[in-house]
């Protein structure tokens, strides 16, 4: 007589293989957590518990004066301006790059099928550059550009512009090397240019994924915006840092709900060009 469950009468075959990949997995993942030095266990001590309901509890009601949310108005906006700028700066080099770096508009590989070495050399260096820019985190230029151009947004657009141009350059011929050939192709066998071989051949079928991936950056650099302001980059960061130090919750609540907003607006605008492409 069969079983009542079917399922039963077949064991997984692959079980002893699942096991022995999670006890590799955590003989692989303790020694990390330790090294990481990986305690929650300390967030359930009494003295953590009373810090953190003692700075918690000053989050409610959030500061709501005239004055202090003009002022968060004024940071937020600084911040938006810092993100808009640092990612306008990056395309302006990004997209450049990505021309010279995508060897599917190259020009010399039509003949013989292979890239001539001067330009595979020149493109080798273009990416090299694209490596170091994106290295480098946004923080790290930061902290180096407000000791050469002082306290301010100056830094924090700049720190964004090196290390968003590196990553959008990178990303960007990533995506345009996965995109169709042919068309790449017919326009620059016809004697087009690299320029129009990319608006009217690659930029077609990747436009949806360029800009969706713009997007995100934009809004990771508002993100990093905020951080930087920690380091003195101005902007909302700066402000909370302030509040921070004074231990105002009441005032770090209102700029998180902020935050909250940036980001989700940032989605979107994400979500509305994206349905206008497609």
């Amino acid at each position: 007589m069969l079983s009542a469950n079917p399922q039963s009468a077949y064991p997984d075959p692959d079980w002893h293989r699942r096991i022995a990949t999670c006890i590799l997995a955590l003989v692989i993942l303790w020694p990390l957590l330790v090294m990481a030095e990986f305690k929650p266990w300390i967030l359930l001590d009494a003295q953590s518990l009373g810090a953190t309901w003692q700075f918690v509890s000053t989050f409610f009601p959030p500061a709501h004066s005239a004055e202090f949310l003009l002022m968060v108005l004024e940071a937020t906006w600084e911040t938006i301006a810092m993100a808009t700028a640092g990612m306008t700066l990056a395309l302006l080099g990004a997209i450049p790059m990505t021309l010279i770096a995508t060897e599917r508009l190259s020009i010399s590989r039509l003949g013989t099928g292979r890239i001539a070495a001067w330009a595979m050399g020149v493109r080798q260096i273009v990416r090299w550059i694209l490596i170091l820019l994106r290295s480098v985190p946004e923080l790290v230029w930061a902290l180096l550009l407000v000791r050469i151009v002082g306290l301010g947004p100056t830094a924090g657009v700049i720190a964004i512009a090196l290390t968003y141009c590196g990553m959008l350059g990178k990303v960007y011929a990533d995506i345009l090397e996965s995109s169709d050939a042919a068309a790449c192709d017919t326009l620059l066998r016809n004697g087009n240019s690299r320029l129009a071989a990319f608006f009217y051949g690659a930029l077609p079928s990747s436009a949806s994924e360029l800009v969706s991936y713009t997007v995100y950056r934009w809004e990771c650099a508002i993100r990093g915006s905020v951080v930087m302001g920690f380091v003195g980059a101005g902007g909302l960061g700066q402000r909370m840092d302030e509040s921070m130090k004074m231990l105002a919750g009441d005032e770090l609540a209102t700029m998180l709900l902020m935050f909250v907003l940036l980001v989700a607006l940032a989605d979107w605008v994400s979500a509305m060009l994206r349905r206008r492409l497609g």
